[in-house]
């Protein structure tokens, strides 16, 4: 009887850690909103998933930006790259997925700032 549990128990973690290796399920379509210099911007934000790899598309007034990254667990990271009057720029997202909410911090030009995405329905 003790083999019995104890290898149920065995089975019962094994299956949990590789659950939390899984990468969060991230595709699909999510509305992104951060506060920007002039007040609240919101993005549009069309994700790909192939395992832990992520690409897609940023969507904003100034057109869309394509971006790759990861999702390792709840992490999700990407970077995007435009190209500006004073050169190309790299703006770059890091955050955790929480089901169908996702927040990190947003770097930009030297600046930080708090982003959140819910996924659109």
């Amino acid at each position: 009887m003790t083999v019995v549990v104890t290898f149920a128990l065995a089975c019962l973690f094994t299956t949990v850690a590789r659950a939390a290796d899984e990468p969060a399920k991230v595709a699909g379509k999510w509305e992104m909103s951060f506060e920007g210099p002039q007040g609240p911007v919101t993005r549009n934000l069309t994700i790909e998933q192939d395992g832990e790899k992520i690409k897609g598309t940023l969507s904003g007034p100034r057109g869309d930006a394509e971006f790759k990254g990861a999702v390792k667990g709840k992490n999700i990271s990407f970077s995007v790259t435009r190209q500006t009057p004073n050169g190309e720029r790299t703006i770059e997202y890091k955050g955790a997925v929480d089901g169908d909410n996702m927040k990190g911090t947003v770097e930009m030009m030297g600046n930080s700032r708090e982003w959140t995405a819910k996924r659109a329905k």
